[in-house]
């Protein structure tokens, strides 16, 4: 709607996993890099921990895309909030293991330790993904998981499990410690520093096409202030302060705009 006004090819602020908009700030790639790492070397299990909209989905469908050739299959649970049983059937169906017939846990479980068996035996290595991990609050579905990670092939472990969620999946593996063991690395995303804030922004329209500069230095500081450096939050601001200097035909955003559309749009509160 606002691009053509802003002389923009494409909307700067989505909320996507376009790798061409992807900014590499210095906690997200030390996090990409040490899961490259547990994948690359075949480790049983990695934490990836983060408040939400800091960008955990988009670095595990990041991880997905550049390790294609390594991860296979590589499957993304984006749902686990369900019974243990129907989870892991899930699960097997996701990773397309034969016997889809099978009930029950213990039949279940050796659908996919037969099918990760044949896995490892065509030189391939799956990794799954397991999003919003935090609400796997039934200790029963957790210890289900820690049990895949003691399937073994050749004396190493025949998936890799990333257990991606909210910083209270800390504490809950922690109580854990026959899980916890097992993870090789514990990753926290952190929000952008004021400095990343900037360099995200200016990127996020560079890749949108913009030639000239939209958004006011104070403005940005301003930005890092409201949304505390949380991506998705600066991405939400950042989309309505250009669609209502759209609307205005303002010739940029400044502090106060991005104050007052935070007030008046963001930070809705009833009576």
């Amino acid at each position: 709607m606002y691009e053509a006004y802003w002389h923009l090819e494409r909307k700067p602020f989505e909320n996507s996993d376009d790798q061409r908009f992807y900014y590499p700030g210095e906690s997200h790639q030390g996090t990409l890099l040490k899961l490259r790492y547990v994948v690359e070397n075949r480790r049983g299990g990695a934490m990836l921990a983060g408040g939400s909209g800091t960008g955990k989905t988009l670095l595990a469908r990041m991880l997905g895309r550049q390790l294609a050739e390594i991860a296979k299959p590589f499957v993304h649970l984006v749902f686990p909030q369900m019974p243990t049983a129907e989870l892991l059937s899930y699960l097997a169906d996701e990773l397309a293991a034969p016997g889809g017939e099978a009930r029950g846990i213990d039949q279940t479980i050796r659908r996919i330790q037969k099918f990760l068996e044949e896995n490892e035996a065509r030189g391939q290595h799956a990794v799954v993904a397991i999003d919003e991990a935090h609400l796997l609050e039934e200790t029963e579905t957790l210890e289900a998981l820690r049990l895949l990670l003691n399937f073994e092939v050749k004396s190493q472990p025949a998936l890799t499990m990333l257990l991606v969620g909210q910083p209270r999946l800390l504490p809950m593996i922690d109580r854990m410690p026959g899980l916890e063991e097992r993870l090789s690395i514990k990753c926290l995303l952190r929000p952008f520093t004021l400095d990343e804030t900037v360099s995200y922004v200016n990127h996020r329209l560079q890749a949108a096409g913009a030639k000239q500069t939209i958004f006011e230095p104070a403005a940005v500081e301003a930005l890092h202030v409201l949304t505390h450096g949380i991506p998705r939050r600066i991405n939400r601001l950042c989309d309505l302060a250009l669609l209502i200097g759209f609307a205005e035909e303002r010739p940029g955003v400044t502090a106060a705009q991005l104050e007052s559309v935070s007030h008046e749009l963001v930070t809705v509160a009833p009576d």
